[in-house]
C-alpha cells in the first residue's frame, strides 16, 4: 500500500492507447452532456471507485486519531469537549455518531502522558498514507508518471494532510461555535444585532472558501504536474459542493430508508462512517478528474489552434 509508484505500467498503457487515438479525432469543444460523459469514461479508466476504496480504509485507520488531536487542543481554547462529541453525534450519519461518542469519550475521559504528541503522529501518517493513494490517482488523471523520490512524495502528502487537517477543524469550529464568535465580535464591536444574521450566512460562506481553498492547493501539488490556481478551483469548488451534497443526502438516508443495525448488528455504525468516506474519497477524485479533463481540453484547444496557425 505504501508504494506509490506501482502504476508507471499501466499508465504507458493509458497513455499510447490514448494519445494516437485522441489526436486523429480533431479537438472541438466539450459541451455539457459530452463532458459528463467523458468525465465517466475517464473516471472509469482511472479506477476512481477502487482507489476512493483505499482512501476510505485510511480515513477510518485516521479518524479516531485526528478526533483525539482536535479534543485534546479544544481545552487551549475554551471550548467544552462534550459540546464538539455532540456536535459530531448530531450530525454524524446514523449509528456513526454513537461509535464516535463512545470510543473518542472513553480515551479521553483519562488523559495520559504524551495523548496529544500521538494523536499528531498517528493522525498524520495514518492519513497520509491515504494522500499518497491520492496523489497516485490525480497522476492517473493527468496520465502523468510519478518522478518524485519516495521522501519528497512522503513529505508533500504529510504537508497537504495538514492542509485537509485543517478544512476537518474549520468545519468542525465554524458551524459549531459561530455562535459564540458571533457574540463576541457583535458585543466587542458594539454592532447593531441585525448584522447577526449576516454574520450567521457569512460563517458557513467562510467555511466553504476555506475548504474550496485547500481541496485547490491539494489539486494544484498532489500530481505530479504543477498547474495554477485558476485552473484547479473548479474542481475544487466541485469537491466542496459536492462533499455537502452526498453528506447530507447519505445522512438522509441512512436516517430515514437504511436500517443498517438489522444486518450489520453493532457493526451497524462502522459500516455506514466506512461508506461515508468511500463517498468522500469518490468526490475528491471526482474533482481531480474534473481539472485533469478541463486541462486536456483546453491543451487540445490550444493544439488544434496552433495547427490551424502553420495550416494544418
Amino acid at each position: 500500500m505504501s508504494a506509490p509508484f506501482h502504476y508507471e505500467g499501466r499508465l504507458q498503457r493509458k497513455i499510447i492507447g490514448k494519445g494516437s487515438k485522441e489526436c486523429k479525432k480533431g479537438v472541438n469543444k466539450m459541451g455539457g452532456l459530452s463532458f459528463v460523459k467523458k468525465l465517466g469514461k475517464e473516471i472509469g479508466e482511472d479506477r476512481v471507485t477502487s482507489l476512493a476504496a483505499e482512501l476510505a480504509y485510511y480515513f477510518m485507520l485516521s479518524i479516531f486519531p485526528l478526533l483525539i488531536l482536535i479534543l485534546s487542543i479544544l481545552p487551549y481554547l475554551s471550548i467544552d469537549k462534550q459540546e464538539a462529541v455532540d456536535f459530531l453525534t448530531k450530525y454524524a450519519p446514523g449509528e456513526t455518531g454513537s461509535i464516535l461518542q463512545d470510543n473518542v469519550l472513553s480515551i479521553i475521559s483519562e488523559p495520559q502522558g504524551g495523548l496529544l504528541t500521538l494523536g499528531i503522529l498517528g493522525t498524520i501518517w495514518s492519513a497520509s498514507n491515504g494522500m499518497m493513494a491520492m496523489m497516485r490517482a490525480l497522476n492517473l488523471a493527468y496520465d502523468v508518471e510519478e518522478t518524485r523520490s519516495f521522501i519528497k512524495a512522503r513529505l508533500l502528502s504529510i504537508l497537504l494532510t495538514i492542509g485537509l487537517v485543517l478544512v476537518f477543524i474549520v468545519t468542525l469550529v465554524l458551524p459549531v461555535f459561530g455562535d459564540v464568535i458571533i457574540d463576541a465580535v457583535t458585543s466587542s464591536l458594539n454592532l447593531p444585532s441585525s448584522t447577526e444574521f449576516l454574520f450567521r450566512i457569512l460563517r458557513w460562506v467562510v467555511a466553504v472558501a476555506i475548504m474550496a481553498c485547500i481541496l485547490a492547493a491539494l489539486y494544484r501539488f498532489a500530481p505530479n504536474k504543477h498547474f495554477p490556481f485558476k485552473e484547479v478551483i473548479i474542481g475544487a469548488l466541485v469537491a466542496t459542493l459536492g462533499w455537502q451534497v452526498i453528506s447530507l443526502a447519505f445522512a438522509f438516508y441512512v436516517s430515514n430508508f437504511g436500517n443498517y443495525s438489522a444486518t450489520y448488528g453493532s457493526l451497524g455504525g462502522v459500516i455506514i462512517l466506512m461508506l461515508w468516506f468511500y463517498l468522500t474519497g469518490i468526490i475528491l477524485l471526482v474533482g481531480g478528474e474534473v481539472n485533469a479533463l478541463l486541462h486536456k481540453n483546453k491543451r487540445k484547444t490550444q493544439v488544434s489552434s496552433e495547427k490551424e496557425q502553420i495550416g494544418f
